[in-house]
């Protein structure tokens, strides 16, 4: 008998003798390991077979990581190197290692395993995956983010994405030591952070807008207020006073969506002192300039675009395409009033990810934002081992928000804005 057809054999007794602590809300993990030993001792000395002490082991041991956490997921979940687990069908996995690219061995017998590792990551969740529901997204308790999309729409089996929460990156320390921006633009941010400017996090997927958010967030006053927004709960801040909503799907009836604007109107109403938004995609975008023009300060979202002037198109694209009744004129004069920062990351050639650009909005030109830059991020090549080489340098444009960091107390040298 193969060692697979054993396996089976073990996980079918373990499933048909012990569901009640298997399907409890609070599994013993102790308990259940011990359970994997005993049946696997009982099916091997059933079948009178002969299995080396190691195969043995990575038998309880996959099978314990499917009862317990996420099957064969679980190592790459374990692995502080990867970023991203990405498994297109059964056959077919990959993840994302120190910023590369590779294929992995994910181990997963057949589409039905797969299937059940979706409805475990699901369980216990407000979301559904199902012929009339093909795709959700949702948190995992590490604080990753889960992609799912199964058949009809994904035509080769279920894909799962995983953009997994990073443990290690906590302060702007961690940023500095990774290459993400210096020290200069990091006192520069921690200011603006403290002194309730309005930020954009802009870049594309995977650049680590989320991850510098999370990390500049925490120098957010343990004083305050603050109201995070999110079509799945992903951000992790560190302060007490923080409520968390999150937007809801339809039903299986078709009914029941709250979208992230009705989440934002609502936030209002909630003496938020900071409101934080996971990423604008459509008509709150309005609602949000609206919302800090009228005094709701200190707000930070994130927007998908590919360069600080993207960031105005998109808000703008957003606006237009809403149904609202608008110009581009007012739309650009609510920009310029409502934001003051837009910080532009970008994921390199080499894994590495690094803030390429502080924006500031500085008012209006013929009816139109404009956009300075104050630090940016000047690549200069690329070495043998194919890693970029660059570096940050200020541009010269002093802040025009000085008036702000006084009243908040806030004394930021000059001399960081230097140019060179």
């Amino acid at each position: 008998m193969s060692i697979k057809a054993i396996k089976e054999k073990i996980r079918q007794r373990a499933i048909s003798r012990y569901s009640s602590m298997l399907s409890a809300d609070k599994i013993d993990e102790n308990a259940v390991k011990d359970m994997l030993e005993r049946v696997a001792a009982e099916v091997i000395g059933h079948e009178q077979i002969s299995i080396p002490d190691e195969e043995k082991n990575k038998i309880i041991c996959d099978l314990y990581d499917e009862f317990i956490g996420l099957g064969p997921i679980e190592d790459f979940l374990k692995d502080n190197q990867v970023t991203e687990i990405m498994i297109n069908g059964h056959k077919n996995a990959y993840v994302e290692r120190a910023g590369q690219r590779e294929v992995v061995d994910m181990a997963l017998d057949d589409e039905r395993r797969l299937m059940q590792i979706i409805y475990k990551i699901l369980t216990g969740k407000r979301r559904r995956v199902d012929e009339t529901n093909p795709y959700t997204e949702v948190a995992i308790r590490d604080g990753s983010r889960v992609n799912i999309v199964i058949p009809p729409l994904a035509v080769d089996g279920p894909v799962i994405t995983i953009r997994k929460f990073s443990k290690e990156i906590k302060v702007i320390e961690d940023l500095i030591s990774l290459g993400t921006l210096d020290r200069r633009m990091a006192d520069f941010l921690i200011a603006a952070i403290k002194a309730k400017l309005n930020i954009i996090f802009s870049g594309a997927t995977g650049a680590g807008k989320t991850t510098a958010l999370n990390v500049l967030s925490s120098y957010i006053s343990d004083k305050e207020r603050i109201i995070t927004i999110e079509d799945t709960v992903e951000l992790r801040l560190a302060q007490e006073h923080v409520v968390r909503l999150e937007a809801r799907q339809v039903n299986i009836e078709g009914k029941g969506a709250i979208s992230i604007r009705e989440l934002f109107k609502n936030s209002l109403r909630m003496r938020p002192d900071r409101i934080i938004i996971g990423e604008i995609r459509g008509s709150e975008a309005l609602d949000m300039l609206q919302a800090i023009c009228s005094g709701h300060t200190g707000s930070l979202a994130v927007v998908h675009a590919n360069s600080p002037q993207d960031v105005i198109s998109r808000l703008e694209m957003m606006i237009l395409t809403s149904g609202i009744m608008i110009t581009t004129e007012v739309i650009h004069r609510q920009i310029a009033n409502a934001i003051n920062i837009i910080i532009q990351h970008t994921q390199f050639s080499d894994g590495s990810r690094k803030i390429t650009n502080i924006s500031q909005v500085n008012g209006l030109r013929d009816g139109r934002v404009v956009l300075e830059d104050v630090f940016v991020y000047e690549m200069k090549g690329i070495d043998a081992s194919g890693k970029v080489e660059g570096a940050w340098r200020a541009t010269g444009v002093v802040p025009a928000f000085g008036s702000i960091f006084k009243k908040a107390g806030i004394d930021l040298p000059q001399d960081i804005f230097q140019k060179g």
